[in-house]
């Protein structure tokens, strides 16, 4: 299945997207209970729908996870866990051999309302037809990735050699988010590394001197806020974001900077201060084309 970036990229759903679903957050809680009769009313009136709300227990519970849905399409939090229950619903579907019919009609259902809401209540026509795009496309991406995970739940039921490849597959992702976790608590411990190295630097501004001082402190500032940099992004990368290589050129960029003015304070050999020079051009050439073609892509 395509990851979550993917799928937001293919429908064009961008951070200004977000925001406008957002700013409909008050007017679509206001109004949940009117979707949501609309939803049900439909349900119980098909004679195949309503056989799955039999049980007084089971319909309560649906009902009230089918209104957190409703919700969550406004909440502005689209991240890997937003993708993960949307999966979720999919493959609960199929066990309970649901028809991806139905799960067609609901959405159709909340789409006019929203529609009918938003044509009720937005005057200006421009707005008004942006903020139909964002509900279109967010509708699009879930009913989109329901399908799917309905798909491959059914699959996963009836193929037994796509049980083993969704198994590897399985085995991968757990495999990579515990790597990732590792990548976070080794990236917090070098961080406070730099922090007390930079404690270190500040404290020999008293026994040693001003100048060389302030440079190595200035130095390691520089490599913490670089550290900074890059937990952000493994932050960003685990919430669905792009993983930015530049981060970690810059910190590469940064260290040679800062060896570079440590080693002119000490009058080091012209070569050394060449090589450093180099380095720096090198590296800061390469972080160049590589933030190019990240803010390209």
């Amino acid at each position: 299945m395509r990851s979550f970036r993917e799928i937001k990229l293919h429908y064009n759903f961008t951070e200004e997207d977000e925001k406008r679903l957002i700013s409909l957050q008050d007017t679509m809680t206001s109004n949940v209970d009117k979707a949501m009769d609309a939803l049900h009313s439909w349900i119980l009136q098909t004679k195949q729908a309503a056989s799955f709300f039999t049980e007084e227990r089971k319909k309560s519970h649906i009902f009230g996870a089918q209104r957190k849905w409703f919700l969550d399409l406004f909440s502005g939090s689209y991240d890997n866990k937003y993708y993960e229950d949307l999966i979720k619903i999919g493959q609960t579907h199929m066990k309970n051999l649901v028809d991806a019919h139905f799960m067609n009609r609901a959405v159709n259902i909340i789409r006019n309302f929203c529609i009918n809401i938003i044509n009720g209540q937005i005057d200006d026509m421009d707005e008004r037809a942006r903020l139909l795009i964002s509900i279109e496309k967010i509708l699009d991406i879930n009913l989109d990735i329901i399908t799917s995970s309905y798909i491959e739940e059914e699959l996963r039921t009836y193929s037994s050699a796509y049980r083993v490849r969704n198994a590897l597959i399985s085995f991968s992702e757990r495999f990579s988010q515990s790597m990732n976790l590792v990548l976070i608590l080794a990236l917090i411990g070098l961080t406070l590394g730099v922090i007390g190295l930079f404690a270190y630097d500040v404290k020999n501004l008293v026994t040693d001197s001003l100048e060389h001082g302030i440079i190595s402190a200035l130095g390691s500032m520089l490599i913490l806020w670089v550290m900074i940099e890059l937990m952000n992004t493994e932050i960003a990368h685990l919430k669905g974001g792009r993983f930015h290589i530049s981060v970690f050129i810059g910190v590469a960029l940064v260290t040679i900077i800062r060896e570079t003015m440590i080693a002119t304070l000490k009058h080091e050999k012209p070569e050394t201060i060449y090589y450093l020079i180099a380095a720096i051009l090198v590296i800061g050439f390469v972080y160049w084309l590589v933030k190019r073609t990240e803010d390209k892509g």
